[in-house]
């Protein structure tokens, strides 16, 4: 019997890392266009709707990017977390935990002198995160629990913590019965770019990439978390404390997302609203495909969130210009997505196609 299997490639192929990318796009556009086609859609026009809707003014840019900054910090933190073995599927709760605390030190006026509420709410949102984070880790490493279960599981104590919260004593009273707070003072707001939406949160994380770049790639930290990641036990013969590497990235790994939550609602909502990441897509989640196909790169992250993030621009703009259903437009999404996920593992391993013998059973 013949059957294929999967060989990891011993030699990297130059030609391969170019062409299995841009193949992937086509195939998965040209994919999409027969689902766009079935549903009664042109599919060049769609996808020239969807070109404009990202990058056909200045203001469709800014929401391009206003869209990758969440995405941006926390596929940050799930890449720290990748890189030292910690699977991290928690950084939606760790997002809104810090969205907590950063509105948690605009109400009890955390403000510090001369320079206003912003620091506060960043260093609170980051904590937040982190502890969220830290939990988890610690169960992993003493009682070997399975952290991709306590986090995933704790993205839901977070959501509804956060939304007993608004339902009760932080509900504004003047919003219609909408569950959210009231809204926060000009000095607890992100200041924005050219009459956009686009905020400082965005260089932010820009600025945070590149120093995690040098961090990951130029320092004995990055080599550590590297290595620990790759070979625990390795680590340990080398000297590496694995325990304290394993929670110092689980701590910034869930201190980044908990900064995405803080700039969510310092630069766009401009207080905390019931499900400040979009239920479609949320960030935390979203945020291992960043990581992922980003291969784990600190640099890599910010140029998929900003594919992914000109993605949503465009899929809203050919939902509204098209009048195609949000079905459609997620699964055009989805298809383009899995077609590049699907490249990368044919970059790496070469499909073998080898004669299996069938042992004859006798009973």
């Amino acid at each position: 019997m013949i059957a294929p299997r999967l060989e990891l490639r011993t030699t990297p192929s130059r030609a391969l890392a170019f062409l299995v990318p841009v193949l992937s796009v086509v195939s998965a556009f040209v994919v999409a266009g027969l689902v766009l086609y079935a549903a009664g859609a042109n599919p060049l026009h769609a996808y020239v709707q969807m070109m404009l809707g990202a990058f056909g003014s200045v203001h469709n840019v800014a929401e391009v990017l206003v869209k990758a900054t969440p995405l941006m910090l926390t596929g940050l933190g799930v890449m720290v977390a990748f890189r030292v073995g910690f699977w991290n599927i928690g950084a939606e709760g760790q997002l809104y935990m810090g969205a907590f605390a950063a509105t948690l030190a605009v109400l009890q006026g955390w403000e510090l002198p001369g320079v206003g509420f912003l620091p506060t709410m960043a260093l609170a949102a980051a904590a937040a995160g982190g502890l969220w984070a830290l939990l988890p880790a610690v169960l992993k490493l003493r009682l070997h629990t399975n952290e991709i279960l306590t986090t995933l599981l704790l993205n839901y104590v977070a959501i509804l913590f956060v939304a007993y919260f608004l339902y009760g004593p932080w509900k504004d009273p003047l919003t219609l019965n909408f569950p959210m707070t009231k809204r926060f003072p000009d000095a607890a707001q992100l200041p924005r770019f050219f009459d956009t939406r686009l905020h400082w949160g965005f260089v932010l994380a820009v600025v945070l990439a590149v120093c995690f770049y040098i961090l990951i790639e130029r320092t004995r930290w990055g080599f550590a978390i590297t290595v620990v990641g790759e070979n625990p036990r390795a680590a340990a013969y080398a000297g590496i404390d694995v325990l304290r590497t394993v929670l110092i990235a689980a701590v910034i790994s869930g201190g980044l997302a908990g900064l995405a939550g803080m700039v969510e609602v310092a630069g766009i909502q401009l207080r905390l609203v019931h499900g400040i990441s979009p239920p479609n897509a949320p960030y935390g989640y979203t945020a291992i495909i960043v990581a992922w196909l980003a291969r784990r790169r600190p640099l890599g992250v910010v140029v998929v969130a900003a594919l992914l993030g000109a993605l949503y621009v465009g899929g809203e703009a050919l939902q509204i210009g098209m009048k195609v259903p949000t079905a459609i437009v997620l699964v055009v999404q989805a298809m383009i997505l899995l077609f590049i996920l699907g490249g990368q593992v044919l970059s790496r391993y070469r499909v073998v196609l080898r004669r299996e013998e069938r042992a004859d059973v006798t009973v």
